[in-house]
């Protein structure tokens, strides 16, 4: 494939982004172990530990083939937000960069991924009377009262989207600006400062939702059951923590609460994996600029166009 290249006017960082199930870790484990990498999650759900087989984590065999950062670093008890990730994420290609190797972000949270590119909006702390009242209201009641003092944002989110909801109607109420108004404020973003490479892996549609279905099914015989039943006996996780709310989780607390069995528990993950994934494919696939490669088969080849 020919040499990589060594010296650039800005640090290079690698970016291997798409849905579930795409093959995006076994690509950027390739292109760590022959660039001299270093690969760094970029994946919501893979940040924390207590979900090394639900959450399709590297193994340990592959962690060996290459440095790995950010996978398995976050506390299921703790809840780890896109600016928490973004700054560590900065600190970790900050570091690759130091020791003369190649950052290669490798993730599909679209989120995370724009919060370290483009920056975080500067928004005040919310106040804690204002963020527990938005939060009780039922999401139709949040969603009416977004339509009334904040239209636009009510008019761009699913009234049944509760957390960009309740977001946006705090944000509002706290601080009387809409949270688009911050969001033209972005800051932090390291976009501007690198060189960067990137790659969406966009498969043929049928093809990712077999592999969505059969990797559910090996989790399952692999012991996803046991690694949540695991998780749901600790006293110090709350029921509202986002690892609780990972894909496969609540299905697997609902079979071992008794109120459904193992088949159906398997095939009601598969199926929020299959929406997750056609929500990633969407949004990839449309969302980040047109200079990044999209590609229906996992390639080396995006590393080697300087185009964004």
């Amino acid at each position: 494939m020919g040499s990589f290249p060594e010296s650039y006017r800005k640090p290079r960082v690698a970016l291997i982004a798409g849905p579930t199930a795409s093959g995006k870790s076994a690509l950027a484990i390739d292109l760590a172990e022959r660039a001299g990498g270093v690969v760094i999650n970029a994946d919501a759900s893979q940040v924390y530990r207590d979900l090394r087989l639900l959450s399709a984590r590297p193994s340990e065999a592959d962690e060996a083939r290459v440095p790995h950062r950010l996978f398995g670093y976050v506390d299921g008890a703790e809840a780890c937000s896109a600016a928490r990730w973004a700054a560590d994420a900065r600190a970790a290609i900050a570091a690759a960069h130091e020791g003369g190797r190649l950052p290669v972000l490798v993730g599909g949270t679209g989120l995370y991924l724009r919060t370290l590119l483009d920056g975080i909006a500067p928004v005040p702390e919310i106040d804690p009377g204002v963020r527990a009242a938005v939060r009780s209201l039922p999401v139709t009641e949040a969603h009416a009262a977004l339509e009334r003092e904040d239209a636009p944002a009510a008019a761009r989110l699913a009234p049944g989207d509760s957390a960009r909801v309740a977001r946006a109607l705090e944000v509002v109420r706290s601080t009387g600006r809409p949270l688009v108004d911050w969001q033209r404020e972005r800051t932090g973003g390291i976009g501007a400062a690198i060189d960067l490479s990137a790659l969406v892996l966009l498969p043929e549609r049928e093809r990712l939702v077999a592999r969505c279905d059969a990797r559910l099914e090996s989790m399952f015989a692999a012991g996803a059951i046991d690694e949540v039943s695991a998780l749901l006996a600790r006293a110090d996780v709350p029921d509202d923590a986002p690892v609780r709310r990972a894909i496969g989780v609540p299905e697997i607390a609902a079979h071992l609460g008794g109120t459904i069995t193992r088949d159906e528990a398997l095939t009601r993950a598969q199926l929020a994996t299959r929406r997750y994934a056609k929500r990633q494919y969407t949004w990839f696939r449309h969302q980040p600029p047109a200079c990044w490669h999209r590609s229906g088969s996992a390639t080396l080849e995006f590393y080697f166009s300087k185009a964004c």
